[in-house]
């Protein structure tokens, strides 16, 4: 049982320059306005296995996740996965030439490992809610990204 979304974002900017901005984990808290902090766990540079730790602030809230590559492709795609409170996270990004620029598209789905009765209901009475409300914090992500790779980085802003 999970959900999952799939959002598109055009970037006037070149497949490579997007994918520094993707793959710059440590620069990621002065891309994306919503993450506060990123603590590295694999020294070296972003291919699989490597890991960190995120916080992002959600709902008026902070949350730590520890996430890793899982899967890459430079530069056309990566997957990069998370685990936390009986939840499995995915999160695949890919890009593509689009005229002048890049096709840059995000696929995120959340699954329960084994859910119960009561996660079960919870999750459909809540998960299109919270799916809602990370579809708009991923839009947010990708505008961030697309800026930034752009030349026009709001997030500090």
């Amino acid at each position: 049982m999970g959900h999952h979304l799939e959002l598109v974002q055009h970037v006037n900017a070149p497949a490579e320059a997007v994918w520094r901005v993707l793959t710059d984990i440590p620069g990621s808290a002065r891309t994306l306005s919503s993450i506060s902090r990123v603590e590295i766990l694999t020294p070296g540079d972003y291919a699989e296995g490597y890991r960190w730790r995120e916080t992002r602030k959600m709902m008026g809230k902070e949350a730590t996740e520890e996430m890793w590559v899982a899967d890459m492709d430079a530069p056309t795609s990566t997957t990069v996965k998370a685990k936390s409170n009986g939840a499995a996270y995915t999160t695949r990004f890919t890009l593509a030439p689009a005229g002048d620029g890049t096709r840059l598209s995000m696929f995120f789905g959340a699954e329960m490992e084994s859910p119960g009765a009561f996660a079960k209901v919870m999750l459909a009475l809540f998960g299109k809610l919270a799916m809602g409300i990370t579809r708009k914090q991923m839009a947010r992500d990708l505008e961030e990204i697309a800026a930034k790779a752009e030349g026009r980085d709001q997030a500090a802003a």
